[in-house]
């Protein structure tokens, strides 16, 4: 896996989005002028409900949009300023960008093990390094380790989860986006999860751009976010800025100046409008 980075390569743009479209079934427009970038050694949040467009944004950038009819009809995608288009998902996991996909979607009769290998598929550095980042997963993963021999689909969702990040690792990714992971786990998993995306980029590099629908515990852990809505961006600026912005609060978080506030109780349309005026 990747060695920590120094202070000074955060500077460095990884992931560059300009102005995407895409549209599915050559009609329905999901995404409207997209842009972000993710930084060397970041952690980037892109946030929004369901419907606005995260997963997407996600499938545009890991070339996986085809195989669901849909496609990237304007803008462009760079990873390190070359461009993704034409690509398949493998030859960007050569170049070091994996998607782990929402919903875990392990082999559910392949042991934890067996899975966590076939992320190694496209390695070429020889079985002992291979066997090392084995390891090291384990040593990220220690619930894995002692369900090494059980076949994943007979495990928690929260084992799932972290079998599909681990299989994610064992390719040595540089950026690996991440899809809802606190979805149908418990809180105190949740924070396990991410209390771990956290060590492995502090620790091993790894640079992330997650989407998620958790505002709170996902501006936490980040360094920056996107906030969309019905595939624009409306907001975007440091995770602390945005945890401290009333608009957040109000309808991300669930709080504003008068205490926690319902959705139903607020007129969001017209900040929603104000957004994207």
């Amino acid at each position: 896996m990747n060695a920590m980075l120094d202070d000074s390569s955060t500077n460095e743009t990884l992931l560059e989005v300009n102005n995407i479209e895409v549209i599915y079934n050559h009609v329905i427009l999901v995404l409207k002028g997209v842009s972000l970038s993710v930084p060397k050694g970041g952690i980037t949040a892109l946030l929004g409900g369901n419907g606005a467009g995260k997963t997407t944004t996600l499938k545009a950038i890991s070339q996986l949009l085809h195989s669901e009819r849909g496609e990237v009809t304007k803008g462009t995608i760079a990873y390190r300023g070359q461009s993704v288009s034409g690509l398949n998902p493998s030859d960007l996991v050569k170049r070091g960008v994996i998607q782990v996909m929402e919903g875990r979607h392990c082999f559910e009769h392949l042991t934890i093990e067996e899975n966590l290998l076939t992320g190694s598929y496209t390695r070429t550095d020889g079985s002992a390094a291979v066997a090392a980042d084995l390891e090291k997963v384990y040593a990220y993963f220690p619930r894995l380790a002692e369900r090494r021999k059980s076949q994943a689909g007979y495990t928690s969702g929260g084992e799932q989860q972290m079998c599909a990040i681990g299989r994610a690792l064992m390719s040595r990714p540089e950026t690996i986006l991440l899809d809802e992971p606190s979805m149908g786990l418990a809180p105190q998993l949740v924070e396990e999860i991410f209390g771990i995306v956290k060590d492995l980029n502090e620790k091993e590099g790894v640079s992330f751009l997650l989407a998620e629908q958790n505002t709170n515990v996902a501006l936490r852990f980040a360094h920056y976010g996107y906030i969309l809505e019905s595939g624009r961006v409306v907001m975007d600026g440091p995770a602390a800025e945005l945890r401290e912005n009333p608009d957040v609060k109000e309808f991300y978080l669930g709080m504003s100046d008068e205490g926690r506030k319902s959705f139903r109780d607020t007129r969001s349309y017209r900040r929603r409008k104000r957004w994207l005026s």
